[in-house]
């Protein structure tokens, strides 16, 4: 109203809920840890409404995520923005060059206090307003409610063993854990212990030393590539988790859409249903979903437990 322009209100909840909120909870029962974000990003703005835009004739989407378009030689790039802190790129892998070309992100190049200083300039209610840390459907931060309510079964009890084939105890759910994890285990062994890996099918996690889920590669679903053309294997910066910084590694693209990251010094913590996102420098080359990062440990912890 203040802006004298159109204002049109979509309801998108049919297609966030199967889009997004069903693929959390079911990600939740496969022992994943998945990012919605990203899948809302994919699947609801960047997808549908940016279609919905192209319709009403609009020339671009612009939206408020702190991440940069640059002009390159061979058209727009996408850059982590000015502000580290608030850095959006991660969740933004799965943006297709197509997509690209019509959005524009204004805030890239601000941080959030000059944000909040424009907002406050031009009498902006929320100028002030804190930042949310939270799942926007999650809003309480207790995810169990909608994995108890869409896929009940995750949250079913079951066995914790040792990497070594020991059991430790007893789990209230394999929804709440994620590879990596080190508190709330509730279980002891005389070290300080770890998520290593997750068996949905039976129903186990697996714990050890910090040592025991070391990963050395990945395997991608869904890869996106937003960089120059390769040929190859080519040598990347790599992020397996958005609060994770940056390591080296090198990425091998698949034809069927897949792709392969090695990393250069083996990583703890890679949790399937997490996203792997490559850079060189502040450029987003582009990523996939983690489909597999066993720790080499897992293999013969499988063994044992079978037998």
């Amino acid at each position: 109203e203040r802006l004298g322009i159109a204002h049109y209100v979509l309801d998108f909840q049919a297609r966030f809920k199967a889009a997004v909120i069903d693929d959390f909870a079911a990600a939740y029962a496969l022992g994943r840890t998945p990012i919605p974000c990203v899948r809302c990003n994919q699947k609801i703005k960047f997808r549908d409404l940016l279609e919905i835009a192209r319709d009403l004739g609009a020339e671009a989407l612009a939206t408020g995520h702190y991440v940069r378009r640059v002009a390159g030689p061979r058209g727009p790039e996408l850059h982590r923005a000015v502000d580290p802190a608030k850095d959006q790129s991660y969740f933004l892998f799965a943006t297709t060059p197509a997509q690209l070309g019509f959005l524009r992100f204004p805030l890239g190049e601000l941080d959030k206090a000059a944000t909040r200083r424009h907002a406050r300039r031009l009498g902006l209610e929320v100028a002030d307003k804190p930042d949310s840390q939270d799942i926007c459907f999650v809003p309480r931060g207790h995810y169990s409610e909608v994995v108890a309510r869409l896929q009940p079964e995750a949250l079913a009890p079951g066995e914790i063993f040792h990497v070594d084939g020991r059991p430790l105890g007893r789990h209230g759910g394999i929804a709440h854990y994620t590879v990596g994890q080190r508190r709330g285990l509730r279980v002891a062994d005389g070290e300080r212990l770890y998520v290593v890996g997750i068996e949905p099918r039976a129903n186990w996690v697996v714990v050890g030393p910090r040592g025991a889920g070391l990963c050395a590669e990945v395997e991608l679903d869904e890869a996106n590539w937003l960089g120059p053309t390769v040929d190859g294997p080519i040598e990347v910066e790599v992020k397996h988790r958005y609060n994770e910084p940056a390591v080296r590694g090198r990425i091998a693209l698949q034809p069927d859409g897949r792709a392969r990251v090695a990393f250069t010094t083996p990583q703890p913590g890679v949790a399937p249903g997490q996203a792997c996102v490559c850079y060189a420098g502040d450029r987003l080359l582009g990523g996939g979903w983690i489909r597999q990062a066993q720790a080499a440990s897992m293999a013969g912890t499988a063994a044992r437990l079978s037998a």
